[in-house]
């Protein structure tokens, strides 16, 4: 009975040895959580350049069809109204349809005493009866447009409140339409700041940009009030986009040769040199996708 208290208390010596005293035994760390890689967020910047605008549908169907999906979308005048349709959940073949269903008059509402020769009512109407009277909070997809302060000259990014109104303002080319009033602002044409809105997908979050210029190059005689006042909204804006090309990831330019601003008669062909444009620079999309560690299916 001596001897095996003995060995107890010997035991419980050398074990008090391993420690120093006052110092709490070591416990060895579970090993750590893998780390998960956040997938990149895809942005879309869609610009503005009027009827031309209808070759955004052609590049939003084939990035579509390849699996391209973008997290946020973002738009200028005549991209901020596809992108508002896209955004609302109207897929590439949707908003194709919808172009060769749309009637110029739909979205034209002429006036002789505002302060632009259209009131803009009602494409505002059009927009909002599309998306359902959803706020852009509500939308299916992120979105918001760029637009201009009337007072300061400004570019804002407008993100919340109703689609058409946003749209609209996005919209308001100077002398064609009226101002868009928000909250007591007047609103202008984002294309007079950010022709295409790289740098406010970029702000939104996007890591990788696909950035969409429709933005009409000069050429030709210039004839009338509104076709000078347009040339020389077109030539500012060659020179803000070379400034901001190169903060996109890829940048798909249709060839929209002999297809004006106006030209709402030849929307399937602007429609077909986006589809075009879309599929040369796959190459380059799947390239910048794989560096992020996004490899697409065939």
């Amino acid at each position: 009975m001596i001897k095996a208290a003995a060995a107890f208390l010997l035991c419980c010596l050398l074990a008090a040895c391993g420690t120093t005293p006052g110092q709490e035994p070591v416990i060895a760390s579970a090993t750590p959580a893998p780390q998960v890689a956040t997938p990149p967020k895809i942005g879309v910047a869609l610009g503005g350049g009027a009827a031309r605008g209808f070759a955004h549908v052609g590049v939003i169907k084939v990035l579509e069809s390849h699996g391209i999906v973008p997290d946020l979308v973002v738009g200028t005048s005549a991209g901020c109204v596809a992108g508002a349709l896209y955004s609302a959940g109207y897929s590439g073949f949707d908003l194709q349809q919808m172009s060769f269903d749309l009637d110029r008059a739909v979205v034209t509402d002429w006036t002789m005493f505002g302060r632009g020769v259209i009131k803009g009512d009602a494409l505002r109407t059009f927009i909002d009866q599309a998306v359902k009277q959803a706020p852009m909070e509500k939308l299916k997809r992120r979105f918001a447009c760029v637009a201009v302060k009337l007072k300061t000259g400004e570019a804002v990014l407008l993100d919340h409140g109703d689609v058409g109104e946003v749209v609209r303002a996005s919209s308001a080319v100077p002398g064609v339409f009226e101002p868009m009033n928000i909250g007591g602002e007047d609103y202008l044409d984002g294309g007079l700041r950010s022709p295409v809105p790289i740098r406010e997908a970029r702000a939104m979050g996007a890591d990788l940009v696909i950035a969409v210029n429709v933005s009409t190059p000069p050429q030709g005689d210039a004839d009338g009030r509104l076709a000078i006042m347009n040339r020389a909204i077109g030539i500012m804006s060659m020179g803000l986009l070379e400034s901001q090309a190169g903060q996109a990831d890829v940048m798909i330019t249709p060839d929209l040769t002999g297809i004006s601003s106006t030209d709402f008669d030849d929307r399937m062909r602007a429609i077909l040199a986006g589809e075009r444009a879309a599929q040369a620079a796959l190459p380059q999309i799947r390239q910048k996708l794989a560096e992020r560690g996004i490899v697409l299916g065939l």
